[in-house]
């Protein structure tokens, strides 16, 4: 019997591409997308095809005609309540708390890989694997189902998906791993999607910054110190801040400051000059572990504290189950709590975690 893919189609050429893919494979195909968006943050600059805003009725009309050019069926999943508790609350109190949190892996987490599945089961619609548009590949070795990066180095999106399990590995498919975009798009373009040129989506929100999840009495001005103490100026609000910012402190100086601690307990700002944003170790959480079941022992690896930084030599140090310390051979620029490191082997994704705490050494 054909196997029943769910593929989580956004609206974009790549989860459009991935669909057809899998369609031509002779898998039979289910499209669906998840609702975000319900205006309880009322975002009123449309700027760009974003994730979240009131633009998001257009992707899920796309989302329809693609799936219905392409003869699959189409479901839409309201997911506004789940959406607001654990991307939007989490991302704010993130901010409060003086960390940077990255919304799209909590959004894989919690929304993409979990309680979209969850309601597809809920409301009868039947699968047997899921897909989605990343650029990653999967497979099994022994007993253990391995997450590697994409072949397209530029476009690789192995960092959002560190959090997967194993039995969400056991039922996903990513058909782009192995392509490469500008092979995607121009194959989409050939075969006449008439998204193939759609702008992709790069934020998470709509809007001139972040401001509209937080309440006025959230935005308090604050200090802006060095490391001695010193009065430099004042901040707008810690949550529009972030560790190695360099641009809108409003310091008046002959060499640049940057921003290298946030307290959000004094509600201060910490900056220092550039040599002060590096630093080699850190302290990881909430720690998901991919191609190996635990750690026991030091291990040596790669590692990203960011989408776009590079991998860069480490050691990784088990300290409790979920709880790891890294130090790198070379200081890093900018480690940033809130944030996820994800350290790698080769192209295998070993696992990854959220900062925690930078150490000073």
């Amino acid at each position: 019997m054909k196997k029943r893919v769910l593929v989580a189609i956004s609206g974009g050429v790549d989860s459009s591409f991935t669909a057809y893919l899998l369609r031509e494979a002779g898998y039979e195909v289910v499209g669906v997308r998840m609702r975000v968006y319900d205006g309880r943050y009322p975002v009123s600059h449309l700027k760009g095809n974003v994730c979240y805003g009131p633009g998001e009725s257009q992707s899920v009309e796309m989302a329809r005609r693609i799936c219905k050019w392409l003869n699959i069926p189409f479901y839409e999943i309201d997911l506004c309540e789940e959406y607001a508790r654990y991307v939007i609350e989490y991302f704010k109190r993130e901010y409060l708390r003086g960390r940077t949190p990255n919304p799209c892996i909590m959004c894989n987490r919690h929304l993409k890989f979990h309680l979209l599945l969850k309601k597809a089961m809920e409301l009868n619609i039947d699968f047997d694997l899921f897909s989605t548009g990343h650029y990653v590949r999967s497979e099994k070795r022994g007993d253990r189902y391995i997450l590697k990066k994409g072949i397209d180095t530029d476009k690789d999106q192995s960092y959002f998906l560190y959090t997967l399990s194993q039995e969400q590995l056991s039922r996903s498919i990513f058909p782009l791993g192995e392509m490469k975009k500008a092979e995607v798009k121009k194959r989409a373009l050939k075969l006449g999607f008439e998204n193939a040129d759609r702008k992709e989506s790069q934020d998470f929100v709509s809007s001139k910054g972040y401001r509209i999840f937080f309440r006025d009495k959230e935005i308090k001005r604050g200090k802006i110190i060095d490391k001695r103490g010193r009065l430099l100026g004042y901040h707008k609000g810690i949550p529009f801040y972030t560790i190695g910012q360099r641009k809108g402190l409003g310091i008046a100086s002959d060499m640049p400051y940057y921003v290298i601690k946030i307290d959000a307990e004094k509600n201060c700002i910490i900056v220092g000059r550039r040599k002060d944003i590096y630093l080699r170790s850190l302290i990881a959480d909430n720690v998901n572990l991919i191609s190996i079941d635990r750690l026991s022992s030091p291990l040596r690896a790669t590692a990203k504290i960011r989408l776009n930084s590079k991998e860069a030599a480490c050691i990784i140090y088990p300290i409790k189950r979920g709880k790891m310390r890294v130090v790198f051979d070379k200081p890093q620029a900018a480690i940033t709590p809130g944030q996820s490191v994800v350290f790698y082997n080769g192209d295998e994704v070993i696992g990854g975690g959220i900062i925690d705490k930078v150490l000073d050494e």
